[in-house]
């Protein structure tokens, strides 16, 4: 087929199309014009509500198998070594298991949240090795994140991976720092001797 051909069947094709009458087209969605201003309050108000700081950015892998050990300066040796041991009695409990990334986020920064609020020197959450997932780089994606968020938290003062009986290398004890209600009643407590 030549140009020649080509040109005449086109001219034979479009024949009987008509031009538009509008000038004009408009590729938008019709609706109400959208006010970005309203729009950037909202996302600002939605970001002030969430006051949970812990990050789900870049984490240092751990292996389902690590021990997770931490002790901010200040804490003494021997309290730290109770910790370790399990010698202090878990006043309260946190489960894990079946929760996604995002999901653990939410649970430890309102468990932490609500041991504070209450009093609590001594929990122990459970997190799970990690070790059944059947991907290599998503083993211990929850214990990875739990040592990463209990060294963001300023009021978790020690954690060590808990002892077999409680849970292993799939649990670890928190030990919070003292609220300044505990702090008064101890000081209390002792000019009473």
């Amino acid at each position: 087929m030549n140009d020649e051909d080509e040109t005449s069947l086109f001219a034979q094709e479009v024949a009987g199309i008509k031009p538009l009458k509008k000038s004009e087209v408009y590729l938008a969605k019709k609706g109400p014009r959208v006010d970005f201003e309203v729009r950037q309050k909202s996302a600002l108000i939605a970001k002030e509500a969430d006051k949970n700081h812990l990050s789900q950015d870049y984490i240092e892998k751990v292996e389902p198998n690590d021990v997770l050990e931490y002790k901010r300066s200040g804490v003494q040796d021997g309290v730290f070594k109770r910790l370790r041991q399990g010698k202090y009695g878990i006043e309260s409990r946190l489960d894990l298991h079946r929760h996604t990334v995002a999901q653990a986020r939410e649970q430890v920064y309102q468990f932490v949240d609500d041991c504070m609020r209450h009093d609590i020197r001594v929990a122990i959450i459970v997190h799970g090795k990690g070790d059944r997932t059947p991907e290599p780089e998503n083993q211990a994606m929850i214990k990875s994140y739990i040592n990463k968020w209990l060294r963001d938290l300023d009021v978790v003062m020690a954690f060590h991976s808990a002892q077999r009986h409680h849970g292993g290398l799939g649990a670890v004890y928190v030990l919070f720092k003292k609220t300044e209600k505990a702090r008064l009643e101890d000081w209390e407590k002792h000019q009473k001797r």
